[in-house]
């Protein structure tokens, strides 16, 4: 390597994740072992050298696709660094970059191209899932679990991780509900045999059984996401009918109102709402959740906490 100090570069990632990698305010054991490295600076650093991040969202690395890369890598060398932090002397921890990592080791590489930052286990924990949300194709599962991560190992509130990775509070609930599914369905969605559309319009099932009958369905007769949306439709259509039925009927337009409020109120809090009204405009709203965490989301919503 050469003395000379490369031009630093903008960074391609979001604002959220060019704000982190700043440094902190809080000193620690990796910042005081943190040479006077240029910002920007690229290193030559042994593989030996480096840890596996502890806190990679990814869970699974496809072998066939990790030696693609490895082959790219023997011809095409090293083409975008992996980050790293420094622990001691000699011992560093990656940030980002595990596939590259992984591929440069089956490729027999001895030393790979690093960027070096300063960042302790939390903001470590936020820059890796931050950067593999933004860099990675990680499945929509993963993406939820790295939402619910920040939520809570990070500390974030919800408009403050929907600003870190660029989304907005919709899009973030819209991820976060998948959560709620049974744990046979959100293995579904992990291995590709239903997409995100089929998974959240099962959400809108209350019952766990009939969740799971129209998931089957789904995947014995390969119904696209506008069927099991209709399928759906259909079931919590007959359940509201019988409900209806026990109640005093609705002036038609006082009906459909009460339809459009409901909606944009589930829109608003990410999760289905019961708003029920009577003939003498009498009635309740129930905003039903499904934990700890679940609660406290709706009561950041309504700015309770």
């Amino acid at each position: 390597m050469t003395d000379k100090k490369p031009t630093p570069k903008k960074s391609a990632l979001g604002k959220g994740l060019g704000a982190l990698l700043q440094d902190s305010p809080q000193k620690n054991k990796s910042e005081s072992l943190m040479p006077s490295y240029p910002t920007a600076g690229i290193f030559e650093i042994s593989l030996d050298e480096i840890q596996v991040n502890p806190y990679q969202p990814r869970t699974h690395f496809d072998k066939d696709a990790l030696q693609e890369l490895a082959d790219s890598i023997l011809t095409q060398g090293i083409i975008q660094p992996i980050t790293v932090r420094k622990l001691d002397e000699n011992e560093y921890q990656l940030i980002s970059g595990e596939r590259r990592f992984q591929a440069s080791k089956i490729a027999g590489l001895k030393k790979i191209p690093a960027y070096i930052r300063t960042a302790n286990d939390q903001q470590m924990l936020e820059m890796a899932l931050i950067e593999n949300i933004q860099r990675e194709n990680l499945n929509s599962l993963e993406i939820a679990h790295s939402y619910q991560r920040l939520l809570a190992e990070c500390n974030l509130k919800q408009e403050e991780l929907g600003e870190r990775v660029g989304k907005n509070r919709t899009t973030v609930n819209n991820y976060l509900r998948l959560l709620k599914l049974p744990p046979d369905i959100q293995a579904g969605l992990r291995d590709n045999k239903i997409s995100m559309g089929h998974a959240r319009a099962l959400i809108n099932v209350e019952s766990i059984d009939r969740q799971l009958a129209i998931f089957k369905k789904a995947i014995q007769e390969e119904l696209s996401v506008r069927q099991v949306e209709a399928l759906v439709k259909s079931i919590n259509g007959d359940r509201e009918e019988k409900e209806n039925k026990k109640e005093s009927p609705l002036d038609p337009v006082r009906k459909y109102e009460i339809t459009k409020i409901q909606q944009r109120l589930a829109s608003h809090f990410g999760t289905k709402v019961n708003l029920k009204s009577d003939a003498k405009n009498k009635g309740e709203i129930k905003i039903p959740f499904h934990s700890t965490e679940d609660l406290n989301r709706i009561l950041e919503i309504l700015e309770i906490i």
